[in-house]
């Protein structure tokens, strides 16, 4: 098997062979739930941040791994996370008025101005049937057209019947999770691919029947071409900090293998351009067969790209 995005290199410093690919993305994680220091020799260069305290995350340091981030979530009071330990107040925002004006106290477009002017390159909403009140779908609407002016996708948990659709009708450009509640209609899966929606995996997460709902629905997304993110939600539970193997074998069994596999993991969303100066390195010869590609690029580490030498 070939992986076109992977060359034949040599590190300089070590003189090591392997291979070199595009740097590697966690898609979902919660930095204030994690120590992130060791996900750069583990593998990953960048990740996003999909709800945390806006302000800390942008006073967050440059370097490894570079961050983007959705600030908090936008939620009701009472609504998903409301109230979980893992939530605090810092990572909540209450959005109780569809205004759309800058400045109206619980207003969607001043939650929305406060992730943007923080630094936040996606905005993030709740909606989660199964755990409260939830915003409206005038509400919703409001935060979609907010974020569209400030030039922000939105990205939603969507969970709970009919949240899927709902989220998919919205304009939302991504779910924060592969549906996993339930198992998702021919039909919506067709309506999601058709509005360019993309699916964030975190399959690990899962276990049981949720788990193996989360790889049909996943499967069906990808055999019709959606765009599907490698993500792990870490922090949430005992995940691995870097590369997950199992999230990956999850992907392999949902049928995205090879390139499609690579490109999951090197999609540079939210950015538009990708990640520069540092590349994906992983020792040894590149697999033959798909079901040995997810526990090779488990072996990855970031490097800086001027250390690697192509070799024929």
């Amino acid at each position: 098997m070939t992986l076109s995005a992977a060359w034949p290199v040599r590190r300089a410093l070590t003189a090591e062979a392997g291979s070199a690919l595009p740097a590697f993305i966690d898609h979902h994680v919660h930095l204030h739930l994690i120590d992130p220091a060791p996900l750069a020799r583990r593998g990953i260069a960048a990740v996003v941040d999909l709800g945390g305290d806006p302000f800390a995350l942008a006073r967050r340091p440059s370097g490894l791994p570079r961050t983007s981030f959705a600030g908090a979530f936008l939620t009701v009071p009472g609504g998903y996370p409301d109230g979980r330990s893992w939530a605090p107040p810092s990572v909540v925002r209450f959005v109780t008025d569809v205004s759309r004006h800058p400045g109206v106290s619980g207003g969607a477009r001043t939650a929305v101005d406060e992730q943007a002017d923080a630094g936040a390159s996606v905005i993030k909403v709740a909606l989660h049937a199964d755990a409260g009140p939830m915003l409206s779908d005038a509400t919703l609407a409001a935060v979609v057209a907010s974020a569209a002016e400030r030039g922000l996708p939105v990205v939603a948990h969507a969970q709970g019947p009919g949240q899927v659709d709902r989220a998919i009708e919205a304009g939302v450009a991504v779910l924060a999770h592969t549906p996993f509640d339930a198992p998702v209609s021919r039909r919506t899966v067709a309506q999601a691919v058709a509005a360019g929606q993309s699916w964030i995996s975190t399959l690990d997460i899962h276990r049981g029947a949720d788990r193996e709902r989360a790889i049909a629905n996943l499967r069906a997304f990808a055999a019709r071409g959606g765009r599907v993110l490698y993500g792990t939600d870490l922090g949430n539970g005992p995940l691995p900090v870097g590369i997950n193997r199992r999230e990956l074998l999850a992907l392999v069994q949902a049928g995205v293998r090879g390139d499609a596999l690579v490109t999951a993991l090197t999609d540079p969303w939210p950015r538009t351009t990708p990640i520069d100066a540092v590349s994906t390195f992983v020792a040894g010869d590149t697999p033959i067969h798909d079901d040995e590609v997810a526990t090779w690029l488990s072996r990855a580490t970031v490097v800086p790209t001027e250390e690697l030498t192509r070799v024929d």
